[in-house]
């Protein structure tokens, strides 16, 4: 085997052992001790391919967000559909991913609602292909209605935005008692409906 080819495995070895331990754990709880242990990896090993706790946690956060991004790319409805089913399916897609890769569904979670704040420059940098196709769904389902005159396009993606955060900042709260992240991913599409067609009754 090359030496390539090893250095490769033995990333990797330490990444599946640090991702499981930061799905478990968070950043805050976990320990590069118990990911040594879990794959039998010396930490001189680990500190070798990631000079710190830090910079092993964001390539685990990279690489969440790469395969998230490629699923959902890869599996997106096409754009003949109505609004509604798309953004049906859009959701559906994603919780379709964490479910067929749970490891990623709490450092998804921590990323996204409750990052380590001295990461949060680096984490945004991760998630920045995701975010950028977000955008583009939201700018294609946007294309095909009528905005007020005052709204822009990029002014009505802000605003969902905003509601994102409102949305993240509830699930933090109530996450201790027991609000699933499915609840979060409903909330989330509710939203979305909300905003695109308001609070009264479509006829």
């Amino acid at each position: 085997m090359k030496r390539e080819e090893k250095n490769q495995q033995m990333r990797q070895r330490i990444m599946d052992s640090a991702l499981m331990e930061f799905s478990k754990q968070g950043y805050g709880g976990s320990s590069i001790n118990t990911i040594c242990a879990a794959q039998n990896i010396s930490k001189g090993i680990v500190y070798h391919y990631f000079k710190t706790k830090d910079a092993l946690y964001l390539a685990c956060i990279a690489e969440c967000f790469q395969r998230l991004t490629e699923y959902v790319r890869t599996n997106i409805i096409n754009e003949e559909c109505g609004i509604e089913e798309q953004l049906k399916s859009y959701f559906t897609i994603r919780m379709a991913f964490f479910q067929a890769n749970p490891v990623y569904q709490h450092i998804y979670c921590e990323a996204v609602i409750t990052p380590p704040p001295h990461l949060s420059v680096e984490i945004r940098m991760c998630r920045q292909d995701f975010d950028d196709f977000n955008i583009k769904i939201l700018e294609r389902l946007l294309t095909s209605l009528s905005l007020r005159p005052n709204i822009s396009r990029s002014e009505a993606i802000e605003i969902f935005r905003q509601f994102q955060d409102f949305i993240n900042i509830r699930y933090q709260a109530t996450a201790v008692n027991g609000r699933s992240f499915e609840a979060h991913e409903e909330d989330c599409q509710k939203m979305l409906s909300i905003l695109l067609y308001g609070v009264i009754e479509r006829r």
